[in-house]
């Protein structure tokens, strides 16, 4: 099989044959049909996030026909749409695992990361940490699903029930969040890199009450905030943005260091907090929601050869929505 491969820091993804793996008891082969590129794929392969196997094909959005199934395998059937998200496998013994916090296991296992992932025309997965793909998505549609609204729906939840909500990063989280906010009515105001006219258009295309940099004030108190871009000089902005008892939720795996901030912006009950990955609950609940709701999934889409391409969009912030990688069998 084709697959796009990252050798190690410094290099660019590298067209490579592989094998095509061979099912184990618990695991299931897919044929990919669509794999979303997220951010978390562009901190790895700029070498923000210590590298974990190498080398490794990257990907945890995938949306995959599955082929085969292990011999221990009941919950899909060969044929049907299966998704694959970050978190891939769990040690299931650890606290965390038996206090049911399985995002945050001492041993766990990230599709992409440490093993091999969607960037490739065939993907291996644990059935037991797979998903079923609402049927009103197409493979390009559902990928950004599998991450951007998983780990989003997370951070949302996190951020309470308040009714003016801050999105500080627009992109594939924020897109698909702002319109899961709107449909259960609230408010939502959207802060993106200064300047950038075209997202705030785009922002504004699809509800949301007012779109502007993110080095201007919110227009009005906000009950919560959800920072999804990397830049941890947000995080005092969005405190400085939020009314008393307010909540900040930092949702990406990584971001640069956040600056010494005076103690009032924290104080007055405000709340700052991470999100670290997911539980297989979460994208029970988050695709549960999928199903229900039309929601618009922006997508720009490449083919699988043309990895590094979108992977550089993605870095420019020339992409509205997410990007999608389309393996051709």
């Amino acid at each position: 099989m084709l697959a796009m491969q990252w050798q190690g820091p410094g290099q660019a993804l590298r067209q490579v044959r592989l094998p095509i793996p061979v099912c184990g008891a618990e695991e299931v082969l897919l044929r990919v049909l669509a794999c979303g590129v997220c951010r978390t794929d562009l901190h790895i392969v700029d070498a923000e996030l210590p590298p974990h196997r190498l080398p490794v094909v990257p990907g945890h959005e995938i949306v995959g026909e599955l082929v085969q199934a292990g011999a221990h395998v009941e919950r899909f059937k060969v044929g049907q749409r299966v998704g694959v998200p970050w978190l891939g496998g769990t040690c299931g013994h650890c606290p965390y695992c038996s206090a049911a916090r399985e995002n945050l296991c001492d041993q766990p296992v990230f599709t992409g990361y440490d093993r091999d992932g969607g960037y490739a025309q065939y993907a291996l997965a644990d059935a037991r940490y797979c998903l079923a793909i609402p049927d009103r998505y197409d493979a390009a549609h559902a990928a950004p699903l599998l991450c951007a609204g998983l780990i989003g729906y997370r951070a949302y939840v996190m951020a309470g029930a308040g009714r003016r909500l801050g999105l500080y990063g627009f992109g594939a989280a924020a897109h698909l969040l702002a319109q899961v906010a709107l449909a259960h009515g609230r408010e939502v105001y959207a802060f993106t890199r200064p300047g950038d006219l075209r997202t705030q258009r785009f922002a504004l295309s699809l509800g949301v009450a007012w779109a502007g940099d993110s080095d201007t004030d919110a227009p009005v108190p906000l009950d919560a905030a959800i920072i999804f871009a990397p830049h941890g000089a947000l995080v005092p902005a969005a405190l400085a943005a939020c009314a008393k008892g307010g909540t900040v939720v930092c949702a990406g795996i990584h971001m640069s260091d956040i600056p010494a901030f005076p103690y009032a912006l924290l104080w007055q009950e405000r709340c700052l907090r991470s999100v670290a990955n997911l539980t297989r609950a979460d994208g029970a609940a988050f695709l549960a929601v999928a199903a229900r709701l039309p929601l618009r999934t922006v997508v720009t889409t490449f083919p699988l050869l043309e990895a590094n391409r979108a992977l550089a969009a993605l870095r420019d912030g020339a992409i509205d929505g997410a990007a999608v990688l389309m393996p051709v069998l």
